[in-house]
């Protein structure tokens, strides 16, 4: 497909490996698929595996409706050692023996992160810090402190635990970095720490087991099956009320007409926002945002 059409917009699941960045999957996708524009719903670290939401052609004008919904990831903490980068891709900083450190302690300081907590993101990260990327800085040797966010932590299951490695599974908001959270666990136990590991299971409705490698991608590419695993438009957003548009509006609406209040069919919205999802039949329309007089067209679909 890489010399053929493009593919239509939609999701496209795609269980990233160790080792190449985000952007690096989203542009091979891209290739591989014929897509005309390629985004994706959250960055994974290089070192980082799992499920990554790549968004495809119109698929792309849905990235601020799905980039905030919650993330599930599965993780092991290395105690006893510190690294620059909090993961295991960095320079060693220092080592520490983790003592007589019992599980209870360990449980016990783990549960104290659940809830809304204060973060400092990695210096080795991609959040701006005065007109720069902070891993650019870090590069450059240059000292400086990333400014705190507030992230939320829903759940932490501890999986195992085999001293000095930590393995839990991580529900939090969009946004937080798990090696910060790794990091901060370490520093509150005494010992240090980093991620060893790191895989996202979940981004909103959409969980690993529903995506495919690289290969399987290919495979599908060459045997003109990728159309079949595309995730349409309209089932993309968890939770948004569907509004069926007639026929005589569907053009009027993507050509940026504004229904009023009785032309569509009104009921309980209860999506962040007020939005909702115009449709026809199958196809994803339009996602509007109702207002006092009416809906505001937020996002169009051709």
């Amino acid at each position: 497909m890489e010399h053929g059409r493009g593919i239509k917009s939609g999701i496209l699941l795609v269980d990233k490996e160790s080792g190449p960045s985000s952007f690096q999957v989203v542009e091979r996708i891209k290739k591989l698929t014929g897509a005309r524009k390629a985004g994706h719903a959250g960055t994974l670290d290089p070192f980082a595996t799992g499920l990554l939401v790549v968004l495809l052609n119109q698929g792309t004008k849905l990235s601020p409706f799905l980039m905030p919904q919650d993330k599930v990831y599965r993780t092991a903490v290395m105690l006893g050692i510190e690294t620059d980068t909090d993961d295991t891709t960095g320079t060693i900083l220092r080592r520490r023996d983790i003592g007589s450190l019992t599980e209870r302690v360990i449980e016990d300081e783990i549960q104290s992160f659940v809830g809304t907590i204060t973060q400092i993101p990695p210096r080795y990260s991609a959040v701006h810090h005065k007109g720069k990327r902070a891993y650019e800085l870090a590069r450059e040797g240059m000292e400086f402190v990333p400014r705190k966010k507030q992230v939320r932590i829903s759940s932490i299951t501890i999986l195992s635990i085999d001293l000095p490695v930590v393995w839990m599974e991580v529900r939090c908001s969009s946004g937080t970095y798990i090696r910060s959270l790794a990091s901060e666990l370490g520093r509150r136990l005494g010992t240090g720490a980093h991620l060893a590991s790191l895989r996202r299971m979940r981004s909103g409705i959409f969980h690993v087991g529903m995506s495919y490698s690289i290969e399987n991608l290919t495979r599908h590419c060459a045997s003109t099956t990728i159309e079949e695993v595309v995730i349409p438009l309209k089932d993309a957003v968890e939770g948004m009320r569907e509004v069926e548009v007639p026929g005589t509006l569907v053009e009027r609406i993507r050509n940026g007409y504004m229904p009023q209040r009785g032309e569509l069919d009104s009921g309980p919205l209860s999506y962040p926002g007020n939005y909702c999802k115009a449709v026809k039949g199958e196809e994803l329309v339009a996602i509007l945002r109702e207002s006092v007089n009416g809906y505001e067209v937020s996002r169009v679909f051709l």
